[in-house]
């Protein structure tokens, strides 16, 4: 998705979705590419059940500026809200909020994103998700050039979360480390080969 120049206002998009029992959602939208002057903002819902699986990944990068420096968007403002349906209601699983602010930032480099221009983040809610798991993503990471961290979620009615963020300087590293992971999970869970993405 492209953001372009939102000139005293800014983009929105928001979405609801909601799992059922045994439901299985994989999300890999296109990187968000924010231009000089764009604000964007993304609200996303997930309500799901303890057997549901998630798997939902995100690249942000930099759109080209006229006078080549980075960094020229205004604001991109990322939201998660992931809430797990139990017995005695809904319980809150996870709430993960990225704000990127480069104005703010007269300088990239340490303290704003170590001097990276993209951002990657995978996130991953299962009941098969635990540290043997997180530290399995870990391994698989380890070779790359970018800069990852993994964190989990507390469990709740039986299942977990985790949140894999990277940073890079090229969204195609990102998006090669992200499918990798996807790619091990489908194939690890449901016995399935690789995504094909291919455009038509």
């Amino acid at each position: 998705m492209k953001v372009y120049r939102t000139p005293g206002s800014f983009a929105e998009q928001r979405m609801a979705v909601r799992l059922g029992e045994g439901a299985r959602l994989e999300l890999m939208p296109d990187q968000l590419i924010a231009y000089r002057e764009a604000s964007y903002r993304q609200r996303t819902s997930v309500t799901l059940r303890p057997s549901s699986s998630l798997v939902m990944a995100e690249v942000v990068t930099p759109g080209w500026s006229p006078d080549g420096a980075a960094f020229r968007y205004e604001e991109v403002r990322l939201r998660n809200h992931i809430c797990v349906e139990t017995g005695a209601g809904t319980e809150l699983l996870a709430l993960d909020n990225l704000l990127i602010r480069p104005p703010l930032h007269h300088v990239s480099g340490l303290g704003f994103m170590e001097g990276y221009s993209h951002l990657g983040s995978l996130v991953v809610v299962d009941p098969r998700v635990d540290q043997a798991l997180a530290d399995e993503l870990h391994l698989l990471t380890a070779g790359s050039e970018a800069l990852t961290g993994i964190s989990l979620t507390r469990p709740v009615a039986g299942t977990a979360g985790l949140i894999l963020r990277s940073l890079s300087n090229s969204t195609d590293e990102l998006n090669r480390l992200l499918r990798s992971c996807t790619d091990f999970l489908r194939s690890r869970w449901c016995g399935q080969g690789p995504l094909d993405l291919r455009k038509h």
